[in-house]
């Protein structure tokens, strides 16, 4: 058993080496590996549980140390850490003793081994999983956050202790531990996003509808916004508040001019004398706007209308055409026979815009 350390160390020693007889080298380091596994059967106790905590340590720094044998020493390494955790099984080690070596396996050995806490549940006991925890929040929290538009600077710490919150976040199933990983992260509105779902889906829709909020001022418009609005109209919808789905929408809109949106919006109130005066504000915006981006919306929503339009509506819609062709002059033509193309059984419409001098 004492030998066995030592063999690792020599395994490990210039293992990346041209003239180093690799294959000869890996079969003394799995050999280590088999003969670990016969002692948790012949020679069970903490002093085996703390033989393996020394190999897997030092396969961990060969993992480290080595740049053609990496994913081979980092997959030997999680073995015997599967050995390790079937030994504390058995041994019943201090637990704030186990939590503190796995935590700072995992920190000062970012490429390997993977801990599983689910292999340690019984030898780690609630103790040791508290301890656990508060170690890993501490040093987690006062990480700084990546903000919008941000490029993360991930190095090797940071990659280590954001998985062993993720580890822990999920082995817990706390909610609050995702939160806090989730948001040391809001470099996107996709970010955003993934908060808020979390959020919703655990029931705290007052604070999904906060992330929204915040999301939809940090993307302006673009990104994740479609998928923020989608969020928070189904949540005001589900909360019976149909009047703040609508003000979602329309804030949308007006900050940054978007057919969906337009169309989320319309089909909440269409139906509703709500929608006459909305629509002309929308449409007013876009005017005002006069920007390349609001003449194509507003060209969108024409098509749109014209394709649903009531009777009542057709001369606002003649009305809208003009107005375009005040903004877009140079361009308009085309676009008026694209819509005399798609509407040319309609003698209506046709004549209308005859009449107009279209």
């Amino acid at each position: 058993m004492d030998s066995l350390p030592a063999a690792v160390a020599s395994a490990l020693v210039e293992a990346d080496s041209e003239t180093a007889d690799w294959p000869a080298r890996w079969q003394a380091l799995t050999a280590v590996s088999v003969e670990l596994q016969s002692l948790l059967v012949t020679d069970p106790g903490p002093r085996l549980v703390a033989l393996i905590e020394q190999i897997v340590t030092q396969l961990a720094d060969g993992v480290a140390g080595s740049r053609r044998h990496r994913v081979e020493l980092a997959e030997l390494a999680h073995r015997v850490l599967g050995t390790h955790a079937r030994a504390c099984a058995e041994t019943a080690p201090d637990p704030l003793r186990l939590a503190d070596w796995l935590l700072d396996l995992q920190l000062r050995h970012p490429d390997a081994p993977d801990v599983s806490l689910s292999a340690y549940t019984g030898a780690l006991d609630d103790d040791g999983l508290a301890r656990y925890r508060e170690r890993a929040v501490a040093l987690f929290e006062p990480l700084p956050v990546i903000g919008f538009g941000e490029t993360g600077r991930y190095d090797r710490a940071r990659w280590a202790l954001l998985r062993v919150m993720e580890e822990l976040a999920e082995y817990t199933d706390d909610v609050d531990l995702q939160l806090l990983v989730l948001s040391k992260d809001l470099s996107s509105g996709w970010h955003y996003l993934q908060v808020a779902t979390v959020l919703r889906d655990n029931g705290r829709s007052d604070e999904a509808l906060e992330w929204v909020e915040r999301g939809l001022r940090a993307v302006g418009g673009r990104g994740a916004a479609l998928r923020l609005i989608d969020l928070a109209v189904e949540e005001h919808l589900r909360r019976g508040s149909p009047q703040r789905a609508v003000r979602v929408c329309r804030e949308a809109f007006l900050t940054r001019p978007n057919l969906d949106v337009y169309l989320k919006v319309r089909a909440l109130v269409v139906h509703t004398d709500d929608w006459p005066p909305l629509r002309a504000e929308l449409v007013r915006h876009l005017v005002t706007d006069g920007s390349r981006l609001a003449i194509e919306v507003y060209r969108r929503i024409v098509e749109v209308e014209l394709a649903r339009r009531g009777i009542e509506e057709q001369e606002l819609l003649v009305e809208w055409l003009a107005q375009l062709r005040g903004l877009q002059p140079d361009a308009f033509a085309d676009y008026l026979d694209h819509i005399k193309t798609r509407h040319v059984a309609d003698r209506e419409l046709l004549d209308e815009l005859t009449r107009r001098g279209f």
